[in-house]
């Protein structure tokens, strides 16, 4: 199941931040590429380092860190999908924080239910959750674009943003305890968990009115082909 595009509307902006958060999360990719285990051992996120309060600032770092190109692939595909419409909500300033803290939110539930732990964790993934959540919240009617492969046969259909985001967030309730295979142990599902619920509950704290309502006036205006 691999969302691809909101089908129903187009930003009316750039999404200059949702492009930015793309380009830091390749660079950062690059980066482990290119250093090794070093790189990735200094700036993900070890729970247990953290509750000891040390390398604080692996909080913020692992969000743009991956464990291989089918994990930052997958992540910037979803982020992509979701996030264009999330921060034509708001706008790039409260996009920018509402994703930061997502990210946050998910990591410090990473540690608090394995604050022992020495593996590394890392990915985006907690902090794209957070921007599924709010999409759930202020477009859920809205069709997306979905791949579903199926063994050998692959499908492409249109799916609520609702019904899709639901599905997810139920497999991960499903899995919750299991962690995703990364090179370096991967993020938990219950970060997944977390980051969703801050979505949901705080996307209307960041939308602004103003954007919001002039994305709708457009969407029901008739299309001119002239």
């Amino acid at each position: 199941m691999l969302p691809i595009t909101d089908e129903s509307r187009r930003p009316s902006h750039f999404p200059v931040v949702t492009v930015s958060i793309i380009v830091l999360n390749a660079l950062g990719f690059l980066c482990e590429l290119i250093w090794g285990d070093a790189f990735v051992e200094r700036w993900s996120l070890i729970p247990a380092q953290v509750v000891a309060g040390k390398h604080l600032i692996t909080i913020l770092t692992s969000m743009f860190m991956h464990g291989s190109w089918l994990h930052i692939i997958g992540n910037m595909v979803f982020l992509w999908a979701f996030g264009p419409g999330v921060e034509d909500s708001m706008n790039p300033v409260r996009f920018a924080v509402f994703y930061l803290l997502g990210g946050i939110v998910a990591m410090s539930a990473q540690v608090a239910v394995d604050p022992s732990s020495t593996i590394p964790t890392l990915g985006a993934s907690g902090a794209i959750a957070a921007v599924m959540g709010a999409f759930m919240v202020t477009y859920p009617r809205d069709k997306i674009r979905t791949v579903f492969l199926l063994g050998w046969i692959v499908d492409v259909t249109f799916v609520p943003a609702a019904l899709l985001i639901g599905l997810w967030f139920l497999i991960q309730l499903f899995n919750v305890g299991v962690v995703a295979n990364a090179q370096t142990g991967g993020v938990a599902y219950v970060a997944h968990i977390a980051g969703i619920l801050f979505g949901a509950a705080t996307a209307r704290l960041f939308e602004d009115r103003h954007r919001l309502i002039g994305t709708r006036r457009k969407l029901d205006q008739p299309y001119d082909s002239s």
